[in-house]
Parts: structure tokens; sequence; C-alpha cells
């Protein structure tokens, strides 16, 4: 019989991740050298755009913690935005259900992205916010499972997690065996 298990409840750790995919972190640059090779230059109008991004959210948070919902719309969504890809060739999706299956089908784990951007069928990058009260590292392990879903397994695949203080990307890569940095 099939039990069906919460993302967010199975997986709590990077331990949990890690032994449940045999997930391994891989500490070399070179890994993940997309972050830092080959980067356009950001232009005055993009400045200005994070600028204004910088001055709204430290606006909000003055008066405190900030719920996911909001981190989600002060920073994700103009982050967003400004990289392209609310633009043509990608496509958004908001919270979008996925199940991984585990066990030889005996173990589901379900489910929602915060933000899903393809390029055709394609994913390129998963987003995952959490609340200013939270650190970015607790949503790493739910991140990870989120990009292990990817059914294109053989290209390498990045995510983006925020509590709108800090903002950690990873790439997650199932070639040959599964690692991410």
């Amino acid at each position: 019989m099939t039990q069906t298990t919460a993302i967010t409840e199975a997986i709590t750790s990077l331990a949990d991740v890690q032994n449940r995919f045999g997930l391994v972190r891989i500490e070399d640059e070179q890994f993940f050298s997309e972050w830092y090779e080959g980067l356009p230059e950001i232009t005055e109008t993009e400045k200005a755009a994070l600028d204004e991004l910088r001055r709204r959210y430290l606006y909000h948070r003055t008066v405190g913690d900030l719920l996911e919902g909001t981190v989600l719309l002060l920073v994700m969504s103009p982050l967003l935005g400004v990289a392209g890809f609310y633009d043509p060739p990608f496509m958004i999706k908001a919270e979008p259900s996925v199940d991984l299956v585990l066990n030889d089908g005996e173990e589901v784990l379900r489910g929602r992205i915060d933000v899903l951007v393809l390029q055709n069928q394609f994913w390129i990058l998963v987003v995952e916010s959490k609340k200013t009260a939270l650190s970015v590292v607790s949503a790493l392990p739910q991140a990870l499972a989120y990009l292990m879903a990817n059914p294109y397994s053989s290209k390498a695949v990045f995510g983006m997690v925020t509590n709108g203080d800090d903002i950690l990307f990873v790439k997650l890569s199932q070639e040959g065996s599964s690692q991410y940095g």
C-alpha cells in the first residue's frame, strides 16, 4: 500500500535529503561555475530596479519579521522580473505540485514548489521562500527534494532559496550520481 507524506514532514534536515536520495554535497567551486562565469554586466536599469527592491524590502522589514508570502512578493517576484524570467522563452508556474516516488512505489513524498521557472518543458529554476524568522539554510532540504523531482534528470537544475534577508543559490546534477552545491 502506498503511503503519501508531505515533503515538509518527511524531509526536515540535510541528512534526511542526503540519505533518502543519495545526495552528495560538492565543495569544489568548479561544480557550480555558472554563478560566477560568463555573467552579463548589470545594466543601470537593472541596478535601479535592484535598489528599489532593496529600499522596499528594508522599509517593510523595519516593522519586524515578514511572512513567506510577503518575502515572495517583495523579493522573489521583482528578482524574477529583473532576471527576465517573466518574458519569452520562459514560463512561470506558481505552486505546482510535485510527487517523488520512493521505495519502488511504496512511498510518495508530495509538495508544492513556490515558483517554478520553465523553458519549454525543462526546469530552469525552483524558487523556495521562507519567512524572515527562519534561517535560509532551513529551507535547503525542502528545495533539494523539489529539485530531485525534476522530470529531466539528465540536465542540471538550479534553485534559489530566500528568507528575504539572505539568498542561497543551489545547483543539483543527477548525471551519474546525485550531487549538489
